[in-house]
C-alpha cells in the first residue's frame, strides 16, 4: 500500500479516536541527534539557498514505514512555538515535511532574518518520545 495512503489512514484513525497519539509514538535513543549542516548559524545567505539536515544515532526512513529506531525530517520555519508532540506534525508554511527520506532541500525564502529548526517524526509524523529536535539557527536571507 501507497506510504502517504497508510500516513492518512493514520491520522484519520487518529482524529476519528480509533488511536491515540500515544499508541504510534516512538522512542528515540538517548544519543539521538538532529541538526543543520548547511547554513550555519549567523550565515546569510541568497533568496535560494540549500539546507542539509544531520542526524546521528538514528536512521532516516520514509514516513509510512515503521522501523525501530528511525525517522524522517521536518523543517520549522520561522515558528516561535515548538508543534504539539504527541501529535502528527501538521504541514504547513511553517512545517515542512521530508517524508520520502529526503536529507536535504532547496528553500527560498523572502529577504529577512529567518528561523530554521529540524524536527525527526516517526512513520506517522508524530515526534518520539524524547524528541530528536536540532538546536534553532538564525540566517539572514539577502
Amino acid at each position: 500500500m501507497n506510504k502517504l495512503i497508510v500516513t492518512s489512514i493514520l491520522c484519520l484513525a487518529m482524529m476519528t479516536s480509533a488511536f491515540s497519539a500515544e499508541s504510534i509514538k516512538s522512542t528515540s535513543p538517548e544519543n539521538a541527534n538532529a541538526y543543520i549542516i548547511t547554513p550555519t548559524d549567523g550565515q546569510t545567505v541568497s533568496q535560494n539557498f540549500k539546507v542539509v539536515f544531520g542526524l546521528s544515532g538514528m536512521g532516516v526512513a520514509p514516513a509510512g514505514t515503521e522501523k525501530e529506531n528511525t525517522g524522517h525530517h521536518h523543517l520549522l520555519i520561522d515558528t516561535t512555538e515548538l508543534p504539539d508532540m504527541n501529535m502528527p506534525l501538521p504541514a504547513t508554511d511553517h512545517i515542512k515535511h521530508f517524508g520520502g527520506g529526503q536529507t536535504e532541500t532547496e528553500l527560498t525564502l523572502i529577504p529577512g532574518k529567518h528561523t530554521l529548526q529540524l524536527l525527526l517524526g516517526n512513520f506517522a509524523h508524530v515526534p518520539h518520545d524524547k524528541p530528536v529536535l536540532s538546536e534553532k539557527i538564525t540566517i539572514t536571507v539577502e
